[in-house]
């Protein structure tokens, strides 16, 4: 047992225990859960899933490689554009992973990949306001 005094986290409270109807997060999660479970385990169509980590790769990279200038002349690094794209990859490569697909020789190459595109995704950041560059904060 620990702190919330549940061994399994469906039994963990979603709501207020004390309130007029208590739920769990079982209650509320379960049948997401297990839908979902089906479809990355057994359903999940994996030629689909390899196509869309290319396709979510390749536009990471284009949008940092996009020019940084828009048509009215402000510098604005699509950084968070892109960091959405290597979050798609990476997700895709856990969904290719859990199915099989992926071979243990693989594995570290796709993780090379993900890991490359996240770091050029932090290294745009950095070039920003918000990352930290320049004076004061990007418009």
């Amino acid at each position: 047992m620990y702190v919330l005094g549940v061994d399994h986290v469906m039994d963990m409270p979603f709501n207020d225990p004390a309130s007029p109807i208590p739920l769990t997060y079982g209650d509320v999660f379960r049948q997401t859960e297990q839908e979902y479970s089906r479809w990355n385990f057994d359903q999940a169509d994996t030629a689909m899933l390899l196509g869309h980590f290319e396709d979510a790769e390749a536009e990471c990279e284009r949008i940092l490689a996009a020019p940084e200038v828009d048509g009215a002349g402000r510098r604005i690094v699509m950084a968070h554009p892109a960091y959405d794209q290597c979050i798609k990859a990476s997700h895709l490569f856990n969904l290719l992973d859990a199915r099989g697909v992926i071979s243990v020789t693989e594995r570290q190459a796709y993780i090379g990949r993900v890991r490359s595109l996240a770091k050029k995704c932090a290294d745009a950041f950095v070039t920003t306001g918000a990352g930290g560059a320049g004076e004061g904060r990007a418009a």
